[in-house]
């Protein structure tokens, strides 16, 4: 499950792994560490090649430095692309409420106002940044003979992700 920050990615991927009866793998959870520390490259893989193990499992991430991990073994590769309006407005509901909650994410960290809102590393900014960049780079990679087997899902709504997700049987087959 790939897709800019805000898209869903974590909500979906999650209620596809309940709905498929397999594990959810948030790569945020393997990359952040306390303090919002940033994971050793070569930790986060290892991380990431142990949760992958398995047979089946759903990810969630984009993680350019563990994709060939992930990509590699699926079977499907589901894309959020929704426009940047989109995006933007579930990212800021999604901020507000965390910040709010004080919601714990991974390894003790937590959405701060200042870091979100008054800060040049927050979510808002890398949105802004990566929107359009996503768009170019994500049907690049896909055109790699390395992911040729990957059955591409690209949802350009969210009205359409919930028609695609209501049409997956336990089975995991979707049209």
């Amino acid at each position: 499950m790939i897709g800019v920050t805000g898209s869903g990615k974590t909500t979906v991927a999650a209620a596809l792994a309940l709905k498929l009866q397999v594990p959810h793998v948030e790569l945020d959870a393997l990359y952040w560490e306390p303090n919002w520390t940033m994971s050793d490259t070569e930790v986060f893989r290892t991380r990431v090649q142990l949760a992958v193990a398995g047979d089946g499992w759903v990810v969630d991430g984009n993680y350019s430095k563990a994709r060939d991990l992930v990509w590699s073994r699926a079977d499907s590769l589901v894309w959020l692309d929704y426009s940047l309006p989109v995006a933007f407005g579930r990212l800021f509901r999604r901020t507000i409420g965390r910040v709010r909650s004080r919601q714990e994410l991974w390894n003790g960290n937590r959405e701060r106002f200042a870091e979100q809102f008054l800060s040049r590393q927050s979510l808002f900014v890398w949105l802004l940044q990566s929107h359009r960049r996503y768009r170019s780079t994500i049907p690049t990679a896909l055109a790699a003979d390395a992911y040729a087997h990957l059955r591409v899902v690209r949802l350009r709504s969210p009205r359409e992700a919930r028609l695609w997700f209501q049409a997956i049987r336990r089975t995991g087959d979707a049209d």
